[in-house]
């Protein structure tokens, strides 16, 4: 397993401060190795093989000028997302590296935003290195705001 899967897996799982608590220390630690994530504040939801939840918290700090969560901050969220992912779910012989991200956004952000990144376990065990992640996400009434895919670059580990 994973260290980030293992990591989700214990911080989300402790008694009675597990659903609260030890999924905002997974986040912090999560945003702390790639320092950039921090500026969305992104808070763990759910962390699976193949799954990742997350959400923006609507603030100040990632509004464009019209008040709304910015393009980019979504983007940032997406990603984040989509690295959790990967880590829970890519074999241990294996490596990844972002190659790009086709995104187009559907909707004002006006709330919170649920950015959610999914990929199928096939996937990960073929031959093909190139593996597009489904991300997307999605304001709390349920609107989608941006949806898109993150092209991952995977290969054997030397």
């Amino acid at each position: 397993m994973s260290q980030v899967l293992s990591l989700w897996r214990t911080a989300s799982s402790l008694p009675v401060v597990g659903t609260t608590l030890g999924k905002k220390a997974f986040s912090i630690a999560f945003s702390r190795k790639a320092p950039y994530f921090s500026t969305i504040r992104p808070r763990f939801v759910e962390l699976r093989a193949n799954y990742a939840e997350l959400v923006i918290p609507k603030r100040r700090g990632v509004h464009n000028h019209i008040g709304t969560v910015h393009a980019i901050a979504l983007c940032n969220g997406l990603e984040a997302a989509m690295g959790a992912l990967a880590e829970a779910s890519i074999p241990q012989d294996k490596r990844w590296i972002p190659q790009g991200m086709d995104v187009t956004y559907t909707a004002k952000a006006t709330s919170d935003i649920t950015c959610i990144a999914e990929t199928d376990a096939e996937q990960w065990t073929g031959d093909d290195p190139q593996l597009p992640v489904r991300v997307r996400g999605v304001r709390e009434d349920g609107t989608v705001v941006i949806e898109g895919v993150i092209k991952l670059y995977v290969t054997p580990k030397k």
